[in-house]
């Protein structure tokens, strides 16, 4: 990453606008929350959204990672001023505390997990919101400081951090660690395992080995997809640090965990821009469904390091096709050109819009990656092994050999245009071969001069191999031909996506109902927010340049005929990467004529009906909505049902469950409960359980429900009248499900406030 410098284009572009936000994000007010955790008065007060809960300080952890690569690529002397005064600050913080513990959130969750004795649940620890996930982003942010501008002082921090992780875990059997690690953790093991390879330090080897969790990692090893219903960012991670395992111990079951899980999550669980994901969640394989929350921006930052290191096992150009879609069609389009802001999600629901985090009360996870992601599109352009170049991605820059005896320039308009110039400015030492990849859009042979002559490729591997002894001043002219071509859906042979070489190209259906800003502090916010009419595409998948034409050529925008139906219209296409502030579609309904007269969407009929009458909603089991309705519960559990492909939440015995919902003070209000038509009496735990439970709102019952398993296997919905009493005149209500002794309240599916319809 250090010895590439980009050059003017998207990437230079979108670097520079990260690059302002890291330097305008004010590093006493990320790390208030620390000062807090000591019960100290901080300088200034924290941020807001997420920095304001039990998740506190994850921010810092994302933007000391960012600016120290930022600062790596730059030189710019702002960031290595401000990046230095925030390890200083998390060194006052530390020496507070005197095992050396300093994170955004108090210690007692931890100090209660090292008794062996803690609550423990998919989001939640000893009492607190995936302690180990926010503190291990201060864990790598110390390391990447470290790692990258030399700071001894972040590496004494991070040391006295992992040294208080090992001396409280130690208490810990291998039982309660895999217990413990039922909790999304981040990248605990990446962690330990980096401190191991910079200290050799026993220790933090044998705790890297101890955070891998077995419950995930050990069918990956044996070539079983177990994912379906996992919360996908949580794995991800996960897999990363067995990766590196791999690369510290040899043992060959950490490298076939990362190589089939990249297989299975790449082939079969991923959408057109290379994400993965609905609702933070792995559905089943081969499942394309579309929806507002899919493909979490997280998962392709963390898909895209795992890539990277798999690359550096075997070069084999697949994995950087893969990375070049993720890269241009996901990374890329995350980034708000003009205010520099982040998405959470990238909806692949046809009509919806980018939402993007606000600059200082949202702090999402995403927000975090986000900032990281541009300081990070230096890498994997280039690759260097012994004598050998590998030519991986197409983007103006220029490399230049860690000896600096090699220094090759590329100059390309890429993907606008299809020419890339590569300059051989400088070669001192041995270069006997240069590899190009051949990605595998081409329509074409791919065409390369060196020295302006042709030269005939055998494209090995994916890539085109040039050898001979390379002098300063060698070319080589790479032509790719681009073209035209569909995309169609795991799921659906009819839902199909345009691409243009490997850019998505994204119908721009302009501001039709549009809100009043796509920049919010709730990324839920705008997801009931009515949809408009997207057109169907009645034309042949087949012959697509037939009916769809580039009306400009200095850029990629297209127009296709009047195939919009209904009405003859015809649609813009341009790549998603540049469409901001906008409606758009990524998939289409894309039929022949005979097909579409007796075409009816009935899936889309049935949610734009419910989005109407809409006024919240939450996905119990799911960690974001939930955290977002302010869940509260007792002896309450959640999981997911297959056959139902959606996940649950119950509580047992004097259990409950309640979320903070929205309401409409003026109108009549219905709750709205989805619950799964098999749900019985059922043997627990030595103990046989009723499915019999009350509804509160705001403490005030409105019904009992008994479910009997009478509705077969499939979900139903079950409407409750709130007397207007209820909520007349207020903005919010609890809702609330309670279970008494020997009853299970649930499983709950779905809860939703409606209107009348």
């Amino acid at each position: 990453m250090r010895n590439v410098k980009l050059l003017s284009g998207i990437f230079k572009d979108s670097q520079e606008k990260g690059k302002e936000y890291l330097l305008f994000l004010d590093v006493d007010r990320l790390i208030a929350p620390c000062y807090e955790a000591q019960n100290q008065e901080p300088k200034k007060p924290r941020y807001g959204g997420w920095e304001a809960t039990q998740i506190a300080g994850h921010s810092v952890g994302h933007w000391l990672s960012a600016a120290a690569s930022m600062y790596t690529i730059t030189k710019d002397e702002r960031l290595l001023e401000k990046i230095n005064y925030a390890v200083s600050e998390l060194e006052y913080v530390q020496a507070l505390d005197p095992d050396g513990y300093v994170s955004g959130f108090p210690r007692d969750c931890f100090d209660q997990v090292f008794s062996g004795n803690f609550e423990v649940g998919h989001f939640s620890l000893g009492e607190s919101w995936v302690p180990w996930y926010s503190i291990h982003k201060i864990y790598a942010g110390l390391i990447d400081v470290y790692s990258l501008v030399g700071s001894k002082r972040a590496l004494e921090i991070v040391l006295k951090l992992a040294d208080w992780a090992k001396r409280g875990t130690d208490h810990l059997s291998d039982e309660q660690f895999q217990r413990m690690l039922i909790c999304e953790h981040g990248g605990m093991n990446e962690a330990m395992a980096d401190l191991y390879t910079i200290t050799k330090n026993q220790d933090y080897l044998n705790l890297a080995i101890r955070f891998c969790h077995d419950a995930i990692l050990e069918p990956l090893s044996k070539g079983i997809d177990d994912l379906e219903g996992k919360h996908a960012n949580t794995q991800i991670p996960k897999v990363i640090g067995a990766a590196k395992l791999y690369e510290i111990t040899g043992e060959e079951k950490y490298r076939s965990m990362a190589e089939f899980f990249w297989n299975e999550v790449t082939k079969f669980r991923s959408y057109i821009i290379g994400g993965n994901s609905i609702n933070e969640h792995f559905g089943p394989v081969g499942q394309e469904k579309l929806g507002i929350q899919t493909t979490e921006t997280c998962n392709t930052y963390n898909m895209l390091k795992l890539t990277e290191i798999l690359y550096r096992w075997q070069q084999k150009a697949e994995y950087m096709d893969f990375y070049e879609k993720a890269l241009y069609n996901h990374i890329l389009a995350s980034q708000d050109p003009e205010s520099g802001m982040k998405t959470y999600f990238i909806s692949s629901q046809p009509g919806h819009f980018k939402v993007y985090c606000s600059a200082e009360s949202s702090f999402w996870c995403c927000t975090g990656t986000g900032m990281e992601n541009p300081t990070l599109y230096n890498r994997n352009i280039y690759f260097h092994k012994n004598d050998e170049i590998y030519v991986n991605l197409f983007i103006n820059s220029e490399w230049t050999s860690g000896d600096e005896k090699i220094i090759l320039k590329q100059e390309t308009q890429f993907p606008n245009s299809e020419k890339v110039l590569l300059h051989v400015n400088k070669v001192d030492s041995q270069l006997e071969q240069i590899h190009i990849r051949v990605p595998y859009w081409l329509s074409d042979d791919i065409s390369i001069l060196v020295n302006g002559e042709k030269v005939d490729v055998d494209p090995n591997n994916g890539y085109a191999t040039l050898k001979r002894k390379w002098t300063t001043g060698d070319s080589v002219e790479i032509n790719l031909a681009m073209n035209l071509h569909t995309y169609t859906a795991k799921d659906d042979a009819n839902k199909v996506g345009i691409m243009f070489g490997p850019i998505v190209l994204a119908g721009a259906l302009g501001k039709e109902n549009f809100p009043e800003s796509d920049i919010l502090d709730d990324h839920l916010k705008l997801n009931n927010l009515p949809l408009i009419d997207v057109p169907n595409l009645v034309a042949d998948k087949n012959n697509i340049h037939n009916w769809v034409r580039r009306v400009d050529e200095h850029s990629l925008t297209f127009e296709t005929d009047a195939v919009g139906q209904p009405g003859n219209i015809k649609v813009k296409l341009i790549p998603f990467y540049e469409l901001h502030h906008q409606r758009y579609t990524l998939y289409w309904n894309m039929l022949d004529e005979e097909a579409y007269k007796s075409f009816v969407d009935d899936e889309k009929e049935h949610n734009d009906r419910l989005r109407k009458i809409t006024v919240d909603f939450v996905q119990p089991g799911e960690q974001q909505p939930e955290v977002e309705h302010g869940i509260k519960s007792s002896n309450s559990h959640s999981g997911y049902l297959n056959v139902a492909e959606s996940r649950w939440r119950d509580c047992r015995d004097e259990g409950f469950f309640s979320y903070e919902m929205a309401v409409e003070a003026d109108v009549q209000m219905h709750l709205l409960v989805t619950y799964y038509g098999n749900d019985r009496t059922i043997f627990l735990d030595g103990k046989l359980y009723e499915r019999n439970f009350n509804i509160f709102i705001d403490d005030i019952k409105i019904a009992e429900q008994k479910l009997g398993g009478t509705n077969s296997d499939h979900l139903f919905d079950i409407s409750y009248d709130l007397p207007f009493e209820m909520t007349k005149g207020k903005s919010k209500v609890e809702v609330k499900f309670a279970s008494s002794v020997g009853n299970i309240a649930g499983g709950v599916y779905g809860v939703r406030v409606i209107k009348s319809q």
